[in-house]
């Protein structure tokens, strides 16, 4: 039979529900107590398994009765396995499939006149970006929006990093950022750049703006902002440092920017 017959044959006696399909979403292990947690009380966040030790089930016993799931009761060992040997699971690990955030037009239509919003151009490590995450969530900023490509999708390290915040802080990855921020500018918001050559102290910067929308965009782990990523900026501000240090880590120049955006300083305290 030749192979052209044998593929017309093959069509021809093929059962009927075989037909391979794409998945509809993505699922991944998630690991560690806040993360989990977080996860086993989101109404929004579609839960399939749960492995966790007899210790860490009697500290998240309330959540985990909450979720509706039936836990397995694993030993640290089996739990590396499932995760792998790397990971600090802390004894839990909780399969999920990724969220489905909302529109980024959506968030910004919800939002009052002073919202922070977080971008990112191009920030690749997972670590990075579940610490951003939680100083986005700590202070009250919208959303974090980042590209598709060269920006990492949600795993269990970058929800281990984020410690909680990734169920309550939207991350969003778009196609293309510079497009995203022309939006967000003709919804009000003032687009501030960091760079460590940026133009002025963020702290001045800041306080010129503070009662406006305020997207912060920052840069690449080593690269820092593209060129037409600052091009698109209204401002450009830097965090003074020492010289020999060159510039923060990322998710630390976030943190401080947030912080920044959070508090008066005419009265000392956060508004």
């Amino acid at each position: 039979m030749t192979t052209k017959a044998a593929l017309e044959k093959r069509k021809r006696t093929r059962k009927p529900g075989r037909a391979k399909r794409r998945p509809t979403s993505h699922t991944y292990w998630m690991f560690g107590i806040h993360a989990v947690a977080a996860a086993l009380t989101n109404p929004a966040r579609k839960k399939h398994r749960l492995v966790v030790s007899r210790n860490c089930y009697r500290r998240l016993e309330s959540q985990i009765n909450a979720s509706g799931l039936a836990p397995e009761i694993k030993a640290a060992r089996q739990l590396a396995a499932i995760v792998g040997r790397e990971a600090v699971h802390q004894g839990v690990a909780l399969e999920v499939e990724t969220l489905r955030p909302p529109a980024l037009e959506s968030i910004v239509a919800s939002v009052g006149p002073g919202a922070r919003i977080v971008a990112l151009d191009r920030v690749s490590d997972p670590h990075n970006v579940g610490a951003i995450l939680r100083s986005a969530d700590a202070f009250l900023a919208s959303a974090v929006v980042t590209t598709r490509r060269h920006a990492p999708p949600e795993t269990g390290a970058l929800a281990k990093s984020a410690s909680g915040a990734l169920e309550r802080a939207h991350y969003l990855r778009v196609r293309n950022l510079v497009a995203e921020l022309d939006a967000l500018r003709e919804s009000g918001f003032l687009l501030i750049g960091l760079d460590e050559k940026g133009g002025q102290d963020l702290v001045l910067t800041i306080s010129k703006h503070r009662h406006q929308r305020l997207a912060l965009v920052l840069g690449s782990e080593g690269h820092g902002l593209r060129q037409s990523t600052r091009e698109h900026c209204d401002e450009l501000a830097s965090i003074p440092c020492k010289p020999s240090l060159g510039s923060l880590n990322v998710s630390n120049a976030a943190a401080i920017a947030l912080y920044e955006c959070s508090i008066d300083r005419s009265r000392g305290a956060p508004h």
